[in-house]
């Protein structure tokens, strides 16, 4: 039997600076606050938007970067999970919380304070104590293609037969 899919894919502006706090293990864990907006036309053709917000929390060496290279106003792509949480406070009060795990993460654009044309492409790795992976989708390096090999296929071959 198949399983479920939790998937969540959001690009939206960061409403604050990312709050980067550490476990006793060492690991980071980052909190960021991102706006999605979306746009659409009422009954009389005026205009509406909608601003939702989401909670994203990163872990690891991807909450790393995120905590050092984000900044308010950003555009930032991120892919990962939706979380649902409840929290009993001390004075009994349940507490029901939203979060986005984010699994990848892309800077866009040049928004906000952050700066800067474009960005890296970042995916966390597990969310154990260990130090997560970056894969900032490096390239092996280039190697010349060998010289096309000439091949004679008489004058009963016109371009024309090829099909695309």
């Amino acid at each position: 039997m198949a399983r479920g899919v939790n998937k969540v894919i959001l690009v939206g502006n960061l409403g604050n600076d990312p709050e980067t706090k550490y476990t006793q293990g060492g690991m980071a864990v980052t909190t960021l606050s991102l706006a999605t907006t979306s746009v659409r036309k009422d009954r009389d053709g005026n205009t509406q938007e909608r601003t939702e917000w989401h909670r994203v929390k990163l872990f690891g060496k991807l909450g790393e970067i995120a905590g050092e290279y984000l900044k308010k106003g950003r555009q930032v792509y991120i892919e990962g999970s939706i979380r649902y949480d409840k929290f009993t406070g001390q004075d009994g009060v349940e507490k029901y919380f939203t979060d986005i795990v984010a699994d990848e993460m892309q800077m866009l654009g040049g928004g906000g304070e952050g700066g800067g044309a474009g960005g890296g492409g970042y995916r966390g790795g597990d969310r154990s104590e260990r130090p997560a992976r970056t894969a900032a989708r490096q390239e092996a390096p280039r190697r010349d293609a060998p010289p096309a090999k000439s091949n004679d296929f008489g004058d009963d071959f016109a371009d024309d037969d090829i099909p695309f």
